[in-house]
């Protein structure tokens, strides 16, 4: 009955249906009270009521539902104190009271619940201390207790709770200091509240941190640099001093960092400038001085950048070609001067972002023009005739350059040859002996010690070169069979082509005349199926990381079909030809089996791929290579990603009898290492399963495309219709066929 648009009281002649195990309102327009006979329920043991208008306390009679695992009341307007009663539903996992108006204390009888994963009491009016009784919930993960008006000190029992994962203490009155013992555990992965601890260093899988409206008065300490994972930093509304800490330059993955409101002095520190993931930065309202670092214009995915209110001086150093993801810009009050960058956020920029400024010009309707004066025009044109010379010349020594290198070659058939390649390739003027020799001399002559890995057609060497760059060295089998000549030819003529971040690098490749190699970029945390076959990896691959996996790998194979001319088949999408940076970011590797689609003729092919990712019922009829060959793939790797396991055994019993899956739930075929994923996560999850499902069907023309897959991963989602541990794989498998 959720999300039916459902309006009233809740009947009391519910609660006579005593062997009712599932009750879901959530979502609703529900009114009125709990019914206070809800304790004669005896066989409940799911109950969704979140999202209604539902007021008045909550009834005493509930602590009967002894079977209860999962209690969800969030988003209403229920009043009183929580029941001492709550104590004796010894099943619960989960209990969601959040946003209420909840009054009195936390019952210490909290403390019996020991199977309760996750906690959630946030945005009510809770007051007294938090109980020491919490450090008994041995099987808590998430604790969220924010926005209250909860005093006291942090009790040093939270320290008990080894699996916890997240934690939020924000926005109430507590007083003192993070017991230290929070942070021995290294594991949380959200926390708010107190004051910062340097010992928040250690928290090494930490990837939000919110201190923000606190009353926090000290500098940040330097460890927090040490938070490698970190990708929120949230100090906003504090009375933090000192400098912006030039340490969080360390911290590589930060794609949100919030300082507003505080009173950092001194000057931007010009590492900011290193952190090429930030997508959004506001040091407003802070004391800064000096000039902007130019630093600052490495940001390419910066989206929203706000520097008002400090005491910035000087010219804005940015370029017309820097900042290109930028949409929101405020640089109001300070003392800025000179041309406003061309760039169209600062162009388009409304006069209340550029205001109280010493004295910017530019490109901007709020603005004055520059001045120009014949003099610079003179000097412009003058540049402009020696830039033409230079640009000659240089064209003319390229020229000259190749046809050396031309002869070289003939000269030296022996030789081993190569692409144009990246920095350490350049360092050797593009020289294919050195190149060759420098990789023999750092494999020592291709000993296995230095071999990470074997597939068909070669052996990958994890290479550490003289200018200290570690790269991937792929050397093909030394029988020189046609099948390896092939995929070497692939490689070579396809990945040169090819730009996209989710797409494997390479940087070169040698031909010598007993063997072949390629050289790639390293990827520091190896294969899907490498991470996933390894319990402890796997665990560390949490939910946001593999929906981030799978939102990579759909967007480079939509580019390599929709993006590329000839569209390009990879024909070989499998968990071990996804490879992992120490980011988590997802790369495709391995073009040997990779084709292009000739648009005017059928294109016909012997089988490739790898048993178990590709449509076998399919190839057995036909050889004819198109897209819906990666479609499936894709479907295979999405559902192995979120299962932990290939799915081989799941797809076979849908495909041959989908019948048998009326019953199954998303939730018990999910990678049962992990917690259930919650909230928004939980609705990314449903969503990749609803489209791999519909990746791996039998017929290709009811498999979507991979631009369709890729949009429909972007686009922001709906809460579910049904709560998600009542999502069944039979419901998602008969979702809408979509037209391709």
């Amino acid at each position: 009955m959720g999300s039916n648009h459902l309006s009233g009281n809740i009947p009391s002649q519910i609660c006579l249906l005593t062997s009712l195990r599932f009750l879901a309102l959530a979502e609703n327009y529900l009114n009125g009270s709990i019914p206070p006979q809800i304790g004669m329920l005896v066989s409940l043991e799911v109950m969704y009521a979140y999202s209604n208008n539902l007021s008045g306390s909550i009834p005493v009679s509930i602590g009967n539902l002894s079977k209860l695992t999962v209690l969800e009341l969030s988003e209403n307007k229920v009043v009183g104190s929580i029941r001492n009663e709550i104590g004796q539903l010894k099943s619960l996992t989960t209990l969601y009271l959040d946003a209420n108006q909840l009054t009195g204390s936390i019952p210490v009888s909290i403390g019996n619940l020991s199977k309760l994963t996750d906690l959630d009491f946030d945005e009510n009016k809770i007051v007294g201390s938090i109980p020491n009784e919490i450090g008994l919930l041995k099987s808590l993960i998430g604790l969220y207790l924010f926005d209250n008006q909860l005093t006291g000190s942090i009790p040093v029992s939270i320290g008990n709770l080894s699996r916890l994962s997240s934690l939020e203490l924000g926005g109430n009155k507590l007083v003192g200091s993070i017991p230290n013992n929070i942070c021995l555990g290294g594991k949380l992965t959200w926390f708010t509240a107190g004051k910062i601890p340097k010992e928040l260093g250690q928290l090494k899988m930490l990837y939000i941190l919110k201190l923000n409206n606190n009353s926090l008065s000290s500098n940040v300490p330097v460890e927090i640099g040490m938070m490698s994972d970190l990708e929120t930093l949230d100090l906003a509304a504090n009375q933090l001093i000192g400098p912006i800490p030039m340490h969080l330059e360390q911290c590589s993955k930060l794609l949100h960092l919030n300082l507003r409101n505080n009173k950092f002095s001194g000057i931007i520190p010009f590492q900011i400038g290193n952190l090429l993931s930030l997508e959004d930065l506001d040091l407003s309202k802070n004391l800064l001085l000096g000039e902007l670092p130019s630093e600052l214009g490495h940001l390419d995915k910066l989206e929203t950048f706000n520097l008002s209110h400090n005491n910035l001086s000087g010219l804005i150093p940015f370029m017309s070609n820097e900042l290109l993801s930028l949409t929101t810009v405020d640089i109001s009050y300070n003392q800025l001067e000179g041309p406003l960058p061309h760039i169209k956020a600062f162009t388009e920029a409304p006069i209340e972002a550029l205001e109280g400024n010493k004295g910017l010009c530019g490109n901007n309707p709020s603005l004055k023009p520059c001045p120009t004066s014949k003099d610079e025009n003179r000097n412009q044109a003058v540049i402009a005739v020696i830039v033409s010379i230079s640009s000659i010349l240089f064209l003319l020594f390229i020229i000259g350059g190749i046809l050396f290198v031309c002869q070289k070659r003939v000269r030296n058939t022996d030789e081993p040859r190569e692409t144009k390649t990246e920095a350490f390739f350049a360092a050797w003027n593009h020289d294919g002996k050195k190149v060759h020799e420098e990789i023999v001399e750092a494999t020592e002559n291709f000993d296995s010690k230095y071999c990470i890995g074997v597939g068909g057609n070669g052996s990958v060497y994890k290479t550490l070169l003289s200018t200290g760059q570690i790269v991937a060295m792929k050397k093909f089998h030394e029988n020189d069979g046609i099948d390896h000549q092939q995929a070497f030819k692939s490689e070579t003529s396809i990945l040169p082509k090819v730009r996209h971040r989710n797409i494997i690098k390479l940087f070169g490749f040698c031909v010598h005349t007993r063997y072949s190699f390629l050289v790639y970029e390293f990827m520091k945390l190896g294969s899907l199926v490498k991470i996933l076959s390894d319990n402890e990896k796997a665990m560390e691959l949490e939910w946001f990381k593999r929906v981030n996996i799978v939102k990579g790998l759909a967007n480079a194979i939509s580019y390599l079909h929709h993006e590329c001319f000839p569209a390009i088949v990879h024909r070989d999408i499998s968990s071990k030809n996804v490879l992992l940076d120490n980011e988590c970011e997802a790369h495709i590797s391995d073009f040997g089996s990779a084709t292009t689609l000739d648009p005017d003729s059928s294109n016909w092919t012997p089988f490739a791929g790898t048993l178990g990712y590709s449509a076998q019922l399919e190839l057995a009829y036909t050889m004819e290579v198109n897209e819906k060959i990666d479609v499936y793939s894709f479907g295979v790797v999405a559902l192995e990603s979120i299962m932990g396991e290939h799915p081989g055994d799941l797809i076979s019993s849908l495909l041959s009898s989908p019948l048998h899956a009326v019953d199954a739930l998303l939730k018990d075929v999910l990678d049962q290492r992990l917690s259930p994923p919650k909230r928004q996560i939980a609705d990314q999850v449903v969503s990749i399963a609803e489209i791999a499902f519909a990746c791996v069907r039998q017929s290709p023309q009811s498999r979507p495309t991979m631009k369709q897959v890729s949009q429909k991963l972007s686009t922001p989602l709906q809460s579910l219709s049904v709560p998600f541990h009542m999502v069944t794989i039979k419901q998602l498998f008969d979702s809408p066929t979509w037209t391709s």
